[in-house]
Parts: C-alpha cells; structure tokens; sequence
C-alpha cells in the first residue's frame, strides 16, 4: 500500500521526537511518504496530489485544521463522482493521528487522543482491515465552498473562533481554557439585541430572528478538556446535519443551554427560544448584516449567505 503522510510541524501536542516514532511505526507497514504541511492550504494541495497520483491512503498528523484541508484536497482534486453511490470509493482512505488542542473529528471517530496510542489503533486497523464510511458537510457562499468533517457556525461562536486565532497569531496556543476564557469575555461585547439572520430550507419552515447558529455533522461539537459538549447530540457520520440556533442571547437562557449541552449529552436542549434541525439534507442561513463564519475551528471570514449541505459517503476512514 502507497501512502502519504501529511505532518504539520507546528502541530499542538506533538514534538520532533513523537513524529520520529510515528514515522517510523507508519514506515514499517506501508510504503510511506512524509511531507511537511508550510504554510496555509499546503495540506490540501498535496493530498489533492496524493489523491492524482494514486496513493492509496493520506494520513494525517495535525489539528483539525490541517485535516480539514486534507479533507478538502481529497474531495476536490479529481472530477465529480456525485452520480456515484458511494464515492468514497474513487478517493484513497484516510487515517487521522491527533496532534492539535481539540481534536475533535479524531476523537468523535473513536481514536485516542494521544498521538501514539492513535497511530497504533490506526496500524491495528490498518492490519485488520477496519474502515468506516463517513458523511461530510459543505458549505457554500459567493460561489465558493468548503466541506466540514464535524462543525459550522455563524454567529457568536465563529466570532470567538476569530478572537482565540487572533491570539494564536501573537503566538499563544489554542488551549480548550483559553477558547472558555475568550467566549467568555466576549459574550460582553457581542450584540444580544439584534438577531441578524434567518434559517431557510426545503421543507424546513422560515425561522427569522436567529443570534447563532451552529451547524453539526457529528456529535459531540467540541470538548472542553475530556468533557464532551453535545449541543446537537443525535448528529452522526451516517445522518445529514443537524442545526441549533439560538434566538435569545441572555444571560438566563445562554446559562441553561451551556448546563445541558455539558450534562445531557444524550438529549436534545430544551427551551423555547431554540431552533433544531437533525438529519437535513440543505438549508440556508442569510444574514442582514455580515457575520462572522467558522468551519472546523477555522475562522473564513464574515459573511450575509451560506448554504449548507449534507455529503454522504464521502470518505473511508481506517478507525
């Protein structure tokens, strides 16, 4: 078997050492390529090229955003297979090793979360041959698109995703206190006041006056430490997507939500003044004033228009 392994070097939780081994490990059952992700969008580029030239899997060791833009190098680098019932098949299987703050998409997989003990459940896999089928997200706006392994959001998370890569840049890293510290301290200064968008979709009945809105391919929507946050706990890799909007940013309702999204990982929020979606196949979230926009973690910017969809099959994944 042909496969490449994408590292990031700058990755969270790993060190040269840890990479070493994990090379090493890989190295020894399959014939392997390592390449060095070194700048923004690299990741997706060579596995766009792996993907070209026939390998026959693209591992990974990074963060979700590196494996993010694997992701998308993956999807994207050949022709349109959508006619096909299970494209994952034209598209060389991925193996993901966590090495990122969160590694959610890793984690909601099953795997480990340290490096090591990942990269042995993966050659384990690897040796007997275990491999799951997953779904994707893609979110379309002005003509462009992207697809998501686990999360989207507009609103006030996107705008903390915003706020913690603007301390990454002075250097700091993404730890799961300081994404709680930052949400925190902006929850004072974002608007409770004036909902900006509006939930639209085939079948789905028009929902206006939305603050926020997270959008879920799998559940759990992130962790704080070893605690699972289960906003939209019925979203799955085999389902479509499932949306939470809130309609009211106060302090009593932001309150409850955020206890039962911690506590009751098995059941939907319950409030009035929630909007919930499982298991959609497209809808649209418009805005009257540009919001901030995140996908997996990875702030895109602000924005008045996405369209979500569900992707099915669209990966084979060695867990």
């Amino acid at each position: 078997m042909r496969a490449m392994l994408l590292v990031n070097p700058k990755a969270t939780t790993t060190n040269a050492r840890t990479r070493d081994v994990l090379i090493r490990a890989l190295g020894a059952a399959v014939e392997l390529t390592v390449e060095e992700t070194g700048y923004r969008g690299h990741a997706a580029s060579l596995a766009g090229t792996a993907r070209a030239k026939g390998y026959d899997m693209v591992a990974v060791l990074g963060g979700d955003g590196t494996i993010n833009e694997t992701v998308n190098g993956l999807l994207t680098a050949v022709g349109d297979e959508g006619d096909d019932e299970n494209p994952s098949a034209h598209r060389p299987l991925l193996a993901v090793i966590p090495g990122g703050s969160a590694n959610v998409f890793a984690r909601a997989l099953g795997l480990p979360n340290d490096p090591v003990e990942a990269t042995g459940a993966v050659l384990e896999a690897l040796r007997d041959g275990r491999r799951r089928t997953v779904g994707l997200g893609q979110a379309l706006w002005e003509g462009q698109s992207r697809y998501f392994t686990f999360c989207s959001g507009m609103g006030y998370d996107a705008e903390v995703v915003r706020a913690v890569e603007g301390l990454r840049g002075t250097g700091r890293k993404a730890t799961p206190a300081r994404y709680v510290n930052t949400a925190l301290r902006h929850y004072l200064a974002t608007d409770k006041q004036q909902p900006a968008m509006t939930l639209t979709g085939p079948g789905i009945p028009t929902v206006e006056g939305v603050f926020m809105a997270i959008i879920s391919n799998t559940s759990p929507w992130t962790y704080v430490g070893a605690r699972p946050v289960t906003p939209t706990p019925w979203a799955s890799f085999e389902t479509g997507l499932d949306l939470l909007g809130l309609r009211r940013m106060g302090l009593v309702s932001l309150t409850s939500l955020i206890r039962q999204i911690l506590t009751e990982s098995d059941s939907l929020p319950a409030g009035r003044h929630l909007v919930q979606l499982h298991d959609e196949a497209e809808f649209t979230l418009s805005a009257d004033r540009p919001l901030a926009f995140q996908l997996d973690g990875d702030y895109l910017g602000e924005r008045e228009y996405v369209t979500f969809r569900s992707t099915p099959n669209a990966l084979q994944v060695l867990v």
